[in-house]
């Protein structure tokens, strides 16, 4: 068995389990963490935006005053993962495939139990005339009084970028499905769900205000293996430079792709699976959030393949941890054959 790390994916592809460094040591202290919801949650908060503030009218949530009350957080969520029960029971009341429903449950339930800002309402509906506006994800209160309107999302998009060498645009991150686009959400976060506060439905609610919008955007972006990242990120309008990475591959790619890797086995993650890098105890099955999808243990690379001819899936490579159980090394997509080119004309439009 090798422990070793996967070989990172080529240039500046490599996989990155980025984090928002606010409370020292946080990487290591991550790993203590074994209830899947509960490392999902802490990934949630302390992981790296995946965009940068863009004020006045996209500042990035903040969910935390201080150091203290961050660290204070965490030692938290170190009693959660030893006693999860009430937090199962609370996504088992309320079963979902969604991931982004998923990330809203964990995130509710933080703010109405945890120890750092506290929630006012979730999920407020805006209408007019039987007619639906959009709808708020967070009202919330900080510690030291501020209100707060929080949008919430969560994203993995794919690098379509035909150079890699070249600047990049965030036009060319796109969804695996090829539905979405990373300046499409960008702009409907930042045009239409972070002005709904301001809207004279929402001061018919009672709610008050005002409310200062912020949106809270986490995941991953995903790079071709073998390829560098584009460079001058740090110029893509928005993007974060330390966001959270991976790689992509397609299915002719995958066979010496995965040989290449340092890894004990595989497994394909589900969709609840998406969010925090996974760990898995010796011989265990590891369950995922409100639909009980589990991680099947680490297999060889052959046994890992999509099972439809236009399906796309997220895999994970898993190393041994010393202790009997695997950790999550790095994750990537493998992809059709004609996905690069449908999804480099997906970007152009």
């Amino acid at each position: 068995m090798n422990g070793a790390r996967p070989a990172d994916a080529g240039g500046d592809s490599g996989p990155r389990h980025a984090s928002a460094q606010i409370v020292p040591g946080f990487h290591g202290a991550f790993d203590t963490l074994s209830d899947p919801a509960v490392r999902d949650l802490a990934w949630l908060l302390f992981s790296a935006d995946l965009l940068r503030a863009q004020p006045p009218v996209a500042p990035l949530a903040q969910w935390w005053a201080d150091d203290k009350e961050a660290g204070a957080t965490f030692d938290w969520l170190v009693q959660l993962d030893r006693d999860p029960a009430r937090l199962h029971e609370t996504l088992a009341g309320a079963p979902t495939n969604r991931l982004g429903r998923y990330a809203e449950i964990l995130l509710g339930w933080f703010l109405a139990n945890g120890p750092a800002a506290r929630l006012v309402a979730q999920n407020v509906a805006l209408r007019r005339a039987g007619l639906t506006l959009g709808e708020c994800d967070f009202l919330v209160q900080s510690r030291s009084g501020a209100r707060l309107h929080w949008e919430l999302a969560v994203k993995c998009y794919l690098y379509a970028g035909a150079d890699h060498g070249a600047r990049a645009s965030l036009a060319e991150f796109v969804g695996p499905d090829l539905r979405d686009r990373f300046d499409w959400k960008l702009a409907h976060l930042r045009d239409h769900q972070l002005r709904l506060t301001t809207r004279e439905a929402f001061a018919s609610l009672g709610y008050g205000g005002p409310w200062l919008a912020q949106m809270f955007v986490k995941g991953w972006l995903f790079y071709r293996a073998g390829k560098a990242a584009p460079s001058r990120m740090e110029d893509v309008p928005g993007l974060a430079a330390d966001h959270g990475r991976g790689w992509w591959v397609t299915r002719s790619e995958w066979p010496a792709f995965a040989q290449q890797q340092a890894a004990d086995g595989w497994s394909v993650l589900p969709r609840l699976a998406w969010l925090a890098p996974r760990r898995l105890a010796g011989g265990a099955i590891s369950a995922q959030g409100g639909e009980r999808a589990a991680i099947a243990f680490p297999a060889p690379p052959e046994a890992i393949a999509p099972t439809g001819p236009d399906d796309t899936v997220l895999v994970a490579a898993f190393v041994a941890d010393g202790a009997g159980g695997y950790r999550e090394a790095s994750r990537g997509f493998i992809v059709p054959e004609d996905w690069p080119a449908r999804a480099a004309e997906f970007a152009r439009q």
